[in-house]
């Protein structure tokens, strides 16, 4: 077997590209189905009968794509090497009645979605991105990429308070966006709006799931631009990774086969149709199993031989608030990918899950960290877990040390993110 394809700097070029491309789920799955259309994959229906021909397939199921390659000769008891990420971030969605103002000032009526850090969202030029579903039944991807809202905060001449005990922020009242002037607000403003930006035509909208992001492009940062400043990075950097890797050994044989399982909603609990605790991945290994000749027995046989990377972000060490990491676990940037464990099956990662990510390391010559909280910090949690309990495959968490997750802008080393896509391709080449 070849060794594993090298990604270097120009890794990290490009996934500055995927990162401004992909305001949304929906967008990052798109993306995601152009790379792999490029690389000869082709998407399949779920309501079409499926066969057991070799080659690359991907399913789209609203924010979540699920990809495999099935190599020339594959046995339908032969296991899976998944790598699971997700595809949304925290940020600020819009409600079903968008349109909204007071004092002469016109807004969209927005809700929490999953758990931002609300002060990165201020005072920061926003565009508005998403799906539309039309009247037929359709959807259309809308981005506008300008700014377009702005969440402003309190003068501190307003709140004297501020500096003393800190900023406050009431989730329903202080984070509505503005978007224009007007005392004449009207319902049907924003979404007719989207429709002329969209060149459709009025009324043809009937649904949307629309959110907020920082116009704001990815950007090398530091004084030898060793350092990544970029939305979305908490999973997108997963996603592009994980693809990339897919694509680098989608050519030949391979003693398993390959799986890029990138869910939504992993940041509101993972339980929907698209979500990890879904049925979605279960649903496409199983089919993958059976059309190419398989039985129960062979499913389970494949299933118990399956090892899946969850591949999510960590916390780096931060200078700042050295405390509240563990004394003796201090990840740092450009360091490498990191290991994630926690004994409370927060993460999936047991000995046996060492060893498996280990050997990709050693394979790719990267480096890799080892991440546990602190005992007296709540941990974190990611799709690890679910998808060892739900499929019984055995899991191991990693990622890419960043600071700021869950900011409106994350922080990573610009090395990492071809680092973490190294150890991805020896993974899966097995």
């Amino acid at each position: 077997m070849s060794e594993p394809s090298r990604f270097d700097r120009g890794h990290t070029d490009d996934l500055m590209t995927f990162l401004a491309a992909s305001p949304s789920p929906y967008h990052a799955v798109a993306n995601t189905a152009e790379r792999l259309e490029k690389a000869g994959f082709r998407q399949v229906a779920e309501t079409d009968a499926w066969d057991g021909s070799s080659g690359g397939k991907y399913v789209i199921r609203g924010g979540a794509i699920v990809a495999w390659y099935v190599p020339e000769g594959a046995a339908p008891h032969t296991p899976f090497r998944i790598i699971g990420a997700h595809t949304d971030s925290p940020n600020l969605r819009v409600k079903p009645l968008p349109d909204s103002g007071a004092y002469g000032w016109r807004q969209v009526a927005v809700e929490i979605y999953g758990g931002p850090l609300l002060n990165s969202w201020l005072d920061r030029d926003l565009g508005l991105a998403g799906r539309l579903t039309l009247r037929d039944g359709s959807h259309r991807l809308v981005n506008i990429d300008r700014p377009l809202l702005r969440v402003p905060q309190l003068a501190i001449h307003l709140d004297r308070t501020v500096s003393s005990e800190g900023l406050k922020l009431d989730k329903q009242r202080h984070l509505q966006p503005i978007w224009g002037l007007g005392n004449d607000v009207r319902d049907g403003d924003l979404i007719a709006f989207l429709e002329e930006e969209s060149g459709l035509a009025a009324g043809e909208v009937t649904g949307w799931d629309l959110m907020v992001h920082s116009v704001e492009p990815p950007a090398y940062l530091g004084r030898d631009r060793e350092l990544l400043a970029a939305p979305r990075m908490d999973n997108l950097l997963s996603v592009h990774a994980a693809t990339a890797a897919l694509t680098a050994v989608s050519t030949g044989d391979l003693p398993y086969i390959p799986v890029l399982a990138a869910f939504d909603h992993e940041e509101n609990g993972s339980q929907s149709d698209t979500g990890a605790d879904g049925p979605l991945l279960g649903g496409v290994l199983e089919r993958s199993v059976f059309a190419r000749g398989g039985s129960y027995e062979d499913k389970a046989r494949a299933f118990a031989g399956t090892v899946c990377l969850s591949s999510d972000t960590g916390h780096a060490v931060h200078p700042n608030y050295a405390e509240r990491h563990d004394p003796t676990h201090h990840p740092r940037v450009n360091g490498g990918p990191i290991l994630k464990v926690n004994v409370n099956n927060r993460y999936a990662t047991d000995g046996s899950g060492r060893a498996v990510f280990a050997a990709a390391s050693e394979k790719a010559d990267v480096p890799f960290q080892s991440f546990v909280s602190n005992n007296a910090m709540p941990c974190g949690t990611t799709i690890g877990p679910i998808t060892a309990a739900r499929h019984g495959i055995r899991t191991v968490d990693i990622g890419v040390a960043i600071l700021s997750m869950h900011s409106a802008r994350e922080l990573c080393g610009a090395d990492d993110p071809f680092l973490l896509a190294n150890v991805l391709v020896a993974f899966l080449e097995g």
